[in-house]
């Protein structure tokens, strides 16, 4: 086994939140970069995008996932493989209707890696701390010893009945750990290393093709509707609480971990620190103050954080210990909310 410090790496997923930004810093460290998308006319504006790279981007087409052999072309003559498609929505009724795609992606890359990469010497598997986190009372610090039982749990014993936000983190969590058994069932005729990745909550600018702010990705999303609709009451905004990431700190540690040999069979947590979204509107009214206050004097020291991660193990391996900050990100994701026209101009 070995890093992969250059050459080519297919990008499952690349005209994604994430995928734009990965692309994007893996071309920009002297790469080539094969991305995957599921019709044509997802690459166009990639193409565009990335045009200053010249020859070093190209697209191929994957409609569906989880079939078979969908992978098998897109594989060949790769270096490595950064695997980020995954489906994602909160319309599941049965929670097989979300977690079985989730399950065969992840395996049907790996199937297609294992019999046609034979270049590949480091696959990395974009997880979650959705596959890490449970709602629990005392409010631990997770770790990368730590697996979302709850979920898989709730899904198993309520069936259709079971919350939409269950559905969706059994799915990352059962995703996940059928790469690892993937790799444990053919350590034997395997050539490349696993690494998976753990991100918080991604927060950042917009760099991928999108028109409307409602059709964002789930976390910029929530913070579009947080911050500039002030669609949250104070008590939400208060009460509402995870752990982020700049996306543009995901993107790197992806790079970092194709090219850090003691990343190798590792699960990394990538996590910049707790908020409640009050903190958000904060930073960002301060910036402009035509935006929303919500309510300016909420003392966010009382905030009750329940989702806190350590990153020290990502940071030992990867090296990588700085993360932006709230107010770094803020200034820069309304720069690109407002070059998409889904702001007014700044106010004093």
């Amino acid at each position: 086994m070995t890093i992969v410090t250059s050459g080519k790496v297919l990008i499952t997923g690349v005209n994604g939140f994430l995928g734009t930004w990965v692309a994007k810093k893996l071309l920009e460290e002297g790469y080539a970069v094969r991305g995957t998308v599921r019709s044509e006319d997802k690459s166009v504006y990639l193409k565009k995008l990335y045009s200053n790279f010249g020859d070093k981007f190209e697209s191929t087409v994957v409609p569906d996932i989880t079939k078979d052999g969908a992978f098998d072309g897109a594989v060949k003559d790769v270096n490595a493989i950064i695997h980020l498609a995954a489906p994602f929505h909160m319309s599941a009724v049965d929670p097989a209707e979300i977690i079985n795609p989730a399950v065969e992606g992840t395996n049907s890359v790996l199937q297609s890696t294992l019999t046609h990469g034979t270049r590949v010497r480091r696959f990395v598997l974009t997880s979650s701390v959705a596959a890490i986190m449970e709602l629990l009372p005392e409010a631990p610090v997770f770790n990368e010893e730590s697996w979302n039982e709850q979920s898989i749990r709730n899904c198993r014993e309520q069936g259709k009945d079971a919350q939409q936000h269950d559905k969706y983190l059994a799915s990352k969590t059962l995703s996940e750990r059928a790469a690892w058994d993937f790799v444990e069932k053919n350590k034997d005729r395997i050539k490349f290393d696993l690494v998976v990745l753990n991100p918080a909550i991604v927060l950042g600018p917009i760099l991928h093709e999108v028109a409307d702010p409602m059709k964002l990705n789930m976390s910029m999303l929530e913070h579009y509707i947080s911050v500039v609709a002030g669609a949250r009451s104070d008590e939400e905004l208060f009460a509402i609480n995870n752990s982020w990431v700049d996306i543009r700190d995901v993107a790197d540690a992806h790079a970092l971990a194709l090219q850090k040999q003691e990343a190798a069979g590792e699960r990394l947590l990538i996590a910049a620190e707790p908020y409640v979204w009050q903190e958000w509107v904060n930073a960002a009214h301060a910036q402009d103050s035509s935006l929303p206050a919500g309510n300016p004097n909420a003392d966010i020291s009382k905030a009750v954080y329940q989702m806190k991660y350590s990153n020290e193990k990502a940071a030992r391996i990867l090296g990588s210990t700085k993360y932006k900050t709230k107010e770094e990100t803020t200034r820069d994701i309304l720069v690109s909310y407002r070059e998409k026209g889904w702001l007014p101009v700044p106010q004093s």
